[in-house]
């Protein structure tokens, strides 16, 4: 019985989180209560306040949470060889964009934001670790040291954050120019 009331709590806990990231997302950081978020998931703020310290804890764990939840996304869709390698970055900054550029727009206000600054960093170090893990992966099939990758997918990845941010095509053509140039170099070596 214990199990199933873990896994029912944690269920709704992300169902919060991702009602309150959802929300935050759409109208911003100063236009939305608990109240609202309460509403929105169908429950009332006492309710939030069971699994929620208090709303700084629901936006840095509904933060964490969602943009974890999207970089699995983003990580699912990602090439396990060369033969994929450009069809990915040419696709994602588009489909990151579309899919999740809010959400994107919110982990910026959210993690340089000077209260949870060091959440955002704390984060930050996590995605280092997890893509430094894939560029490992990948070293064997691309034939590319993973030191090497590793600054080449921040690359990426920073491209495609900016371009879901602002949908700067200029900027997104430049770092993909870049990176491609840069991953048929090492490629060819």
């Amino acid at each position: 019985m214990r199990t199933v009331n873990k896994e029912a709590r944690r269920a709704k806990q992300i169902g919060i989180m991702e009602t309150c990231y959802d929300c935050y997302a759409e109208k911003g950081l100063t236009d939305i209560s608990l109240q609202a978020i309460a509403e929105t998931y169908g429950c009332n703020v006492a309710i939030i306040y069971q699994y929620f310290e208090n709303q700084d804890d629901l936006i840095i764990k509904s933060t964490e949470y969602c943009m974890s939840k999207v970089e699995g996304e983003v990580m699912a869709k990602a090439p396990t060889d060369a033969e994929e390698l450009w069809r990915f970055i040419d696709e994602i900054p588009y489909w990151m964009a579309e899919k999740h550029g809010k959400k994107c727009r919110l982990m910026y206000q959210v993690y340089t934001h000077p209260k949870y600054r060091e959440y955002g960093k704390k984060f930050l170090a996590g995605v280092n670790q997890r893509y430094t893990e894939y560029a490992k992966t990948l070293e064997g099939n691309l034939g590319i040291p993973a030191q090497k990758l590793t600054p080449l997918i921040f690359m990426l990845v920073r491209a495609c954050v900016h371009y879901a941010l602002y949908e700067d095509e200029f900027y997104l053509k430049s770092q993909t120019d870049v990176l491609k140039e840069s991953l048929e170099m090492f490629m060819e070596n």
